[in-house]
C-alpha cells in the first residue's frame, strides 16, 4: 500500500476537452500556449503535465502529428514527465484512443471503467482498458489509472491480477471526484476510495472537479496524497474570479503543501516515484 511521502507530486492539466476556447479564450490550447504553460507551471512547482490535444481551431483531436509535436516540443523545453490523455474526448472511437501511444509520451492515462460524464457516458469496456495496459506495457509507457468511482478500484485490482504491473513496476492512481455522475468531491468519498486501493499501489493523488477543487486537494494533502490541479478540471479560481492561468492554481496547490510540509517534488523525483523512462 502506498505510503506518505514527505514531498508532494502536482500535476498540471492545463486544457482538457470540454471548455471552449471561445468561452475561455485564456486556455492553452495551441502549442506555443502549452509549451508557455508547462514552463511557468513547473517553475510553479509542477513536476507533471497531463495534456489533451487542440487542433487549429481549438477542437479537441487525437491526430497523431498534433499529439507527437506536443510530446517533442514539451520535451525538449521542460524537464515535465509528458502524460498523454487517451480519454480524448468522450465521442472518441476506442480504437483511435489506443494510438495515443504511437506519439511516445512518459506516461498516459489509464481510466478503469465507464461512469456518468454528465449528460455523457465516459465509455471504458475491460477489453479497451486491457488492450491499453498491455500496449503501454510493451511500449514502456507509465499508466495513471484514472479512478472516477469505487468500482473502478476493483477493474484495477483486476487489470493487475490478469497482466501483473505495469511497466517500471509502480503503481500511481488519481481519483477524479466531483464529475456530474460520478463519486462526489468529498473527503469521505476520497478516504473510502484509498481504503479499498490495491496493495500494489504505491502512490495516489487526487482531482476535485470545479467547486470541489480545493475541497479535495485539502483532503489529499492532510492523507499524505499527490495533487492534480489545472484548468481542465476547474476554471474558477474563487468565486466572482475566474482563473487566467493555470500557473495560478499551481501555485497555490504548492504553498498549500508547503505549509503542510509536503512541498512539491522535484521532477527527478517524480520521475523515481513513478518508474518513468527517460527518453531525452
Amino acid at each position: 500500500m502506498a505510503t506518505a511521502s514527505s514531498a508532494t507530486l502536482i500535476t498540471v492539466a492545463p486544457t482538457g476537452a470540454e471548455h471552449a476556447k471561445a468561452d475561455v479564450p485564456q486556455l492553452p490550447t495551441t502549442l506555443d500556449e502549452l509549451v508557455e504553460t508547462a514552463h511557468t507551471c513547473e517553475a510553479a512547482g509542477a513536476a507533471l503535465i497531463h495534456l489533451h490535444i487542440r487542433d487549429g481551431e481549438h477542437r479537441p483531436t487525437l491526430d497523431g502529428g498534433f499529439l507527437k509535436a506536443a510530446v517533442d516540443a514539451l520535451r525538449s523545453e521542460t524537464d515535465l514527465i509528458v502524460q498523454l490523455s487517451t480519454g480524448g474526448s468522450v465521442h472518441d472511437p476506442l480504437e483511435q484512443r489506443l494510438t495515443v501511444l504511437d506519439a511516445e509520451p512518459d506516461s498516459c492515462s489509464l481510466t478503469c471503467g465507464t461512469t456518468n460524464f454528465g449528460d455523457d457516458v465516459f465509455l471504458n469496456p475491460w477489453g479497451f482498458m486491457s488492450d491499453l495496459y498491455v500496449q503501454a506495457q510493451e511500449r514502456e509507457v507509465v499508466p495513471e489509472f484514472e479512478l472516477f468511482e469505487l468500482g473502478h478500484v476493483h477493474a484495477l485490482r483486476r487489470l493487475i491480477d490478469t497482466h501483473g504491473l505495469p511497466f517500471g513496476g509502480k503503481v500511481h492512481v488519481d481519483f477524479v471526484l466531483g464529475v456530474p455522475g460520478a463519486m462526489p468531491g468529498t473527503a469521505a468519498a476520497l478516504m473510502a476510495g484509498v481504503a479499498m486501493l490495491p496493495d500494489e499501489v504505491t502512490s495516489w493523488s487526487a482531482t476535485g472537479i470545479g467547486r470541489t477543487h480545493l475541497p479535495v486537494l485539502a483532503a489529499a494533502l492532510s492523507a499524505g496524497g499527490h495533487l492534480r490541479v489545472g484548468m481542465e478540471d476547474n476554471i474558477v479560481f474563487a468565486r466572482g474570479q475566474q482563473v487566467q492561468h493555470n500557473s495560478e492554481l499551481v501555485t497555490r496547490a504548492a504553498e498549500l503543501a508547503t505549509t503542510m510540509q509536503r512541498p512539491p517534488m522535484s521532477t527527478a523525483d517524480a520521475r523515481e516515484l513513478l518508474g518513468i523512462k527517460p527518453r531525452r
